[in-house]
């Protein structure tokens, strides 16, 4: 996939396709099967590494237009920036409507994926939730993108997750 084709903004925002991070190399890989015992086509799954993730990131912020900032695709951006940070990796993956994405989603969690954001047109959903997830309370672009945890800041989820995570 590539990145420049799928912007609003000058920051990345794959509209149809759903962007799942996983805590590692090993999971990601047990992510792709998943998605192929489901039938999604080999073409319409994209791996990043953390470093490419580190690079895609750096690059949508350092290009971002003041209108990116105005939704909620810049504080993805750098949430998936810090995620990348700590080591993980990621799918991007087409998905053609919300069933298949729902689907998708289930069988993700069940191979560790940590978060799953489906970008549609003007709604970016969060598509894995945890019970230790707490209330949603604020997502303005002011504050950025709840990552849903005490202090408010994404580095504390990778915290808040069990030793095994499970769906």
């Amino acid at each position: 996939m590539d990145p420049t084709e799928h912007r609003a903004y000058g920051v990345f925002k794959p509209i149809g396709h759903m962007v799942v991070s996983f805590p590692d190399a090993a999971s990601a890989d047990d992510g792709q099967a998943a998605l192929t015992a489901l039938g999604t086509e080999p073409a319409d799954i994209h791996r990043y590494s953390a470093a490419q993730m580190l690079a895609q990131c750096d690059e949508d912020i350092a290009r971002a237009s003041p209108a990116a900032s105005v939704g909620q695709e810049l504080n993805l951006v750098k949430a998936n920036r810090e995620l990348a940070a700590q080591g993980f990796h990621f799918i991007v993956v087409r998905v053609d409507d919300d069933d298949v994405a729902r689907r998708a989603a289930d069988a993700l969690h069940a191979q560790g994926a940590e978060r799953a954001q489906l970008y549609g047109r003007f709604i970016i959903e969060e598509m894995i939730t945890r019970a230790a997830d707490l209330p949603q309370v604020k997502e303005s672009p002011d504050t950025g993108l709840d990552p849903q945890t005490p202090s408010g800041e994404e580095k504390e989820r990778a915290q808040m997750r069990p030793p095994e995570s499970t769906p």
